[in-house]
């Protein structure tokens, strides 16, 4: 099984999603070191709070370049909640903000009229098949946390939607990058899933059996 590498930049949940990969056996480290990232075979970006804050904690820790050169060789690449909105080109939330620019398109605000943040259990709508939706079923529940979303520029990036007020991308990904919106840590049994789903699909990529 292949090694996954948490990358602690000072705005995430990093010891209950290293708990979570834990749980279904995987081996997770936690690092804020440029030279761990870089030696990594499989890396992940989690996140909470607001995307600017967390683009310039990546940015002033020197780990925003591990990142795209992980994506640049083709190691796997795992966005959760803030990163995966990190991934793309850009964000409207409080002022205008440079993300990684890995998948094209931008984050924005939820429209006027609904409750934000979209806090709690809501559904996962599969748009096509992926490896990270293998024992995932139409309508299951997972665990959501945020007011901005993705509007990628490439519709063949979204692997699933969430109903909101309208249906926006909650599973993205391309080639060995992929993100969820949601709270894998905090979703039970299917967000536990679909962190197994990952390893074997990381594994599969690493030529691990």
């Amino acid at each position: 099984m292949t090694k996954i590498i948490i990358i602690d930049y000072g705005v995430g949940n990093f010891r209950n999603v290293q708990k979570a990969f834990q749980a279904i056996g995987a081996d997770a480290e936690i690092t804020d070191s440029v030279e761990t990232v870089n030696a990594a075979e499989v890396v992940v970006l989690p996140g909470v709070g607001a995307f600017g804050d967390a683009m310039n904690n990546l940015r002033r820790r020197g780990l925003d370049q591990p990142v795209l050169e992980a994506m640049r060789v083709g190691k796997p690449l795992f966005g959760i909640c803030v990163g995966m909105q990190l991934l793309f080109d850009e964000s409207d939330e409080m002022g205008h903000h440079q993300g990684l620019g890995i998948l094209p398109g931008k984050v924005v605000r939820f429209p006027q009229g609904l409750t934000v943040p979209h806090m709690g259990w809501n559904q996962i709508e599969p748009e096509r098949d992926h490896p990270l939706l293998k024992d995932v079923d139409l309508g299951d529940f997972a665990y959501f946390a945020h007011s901005y979303y993705v509007a990628p520029d490439d519709p063949n990036t979204v692997i699933a939607r969430t109903d909101y007020g309208h249906r926006y991308p909650s599973i993205v990904g391309r080639d060995n990058v992929c993100a969820i919106q949601f709270h894998p840590e905090k979703s039970r049994q299917v967000g536990l899933q679909i962190l197994k789903n990952f390893v074997e699909f990381t594994d599969k990529l690493n030529g691990v059996q």
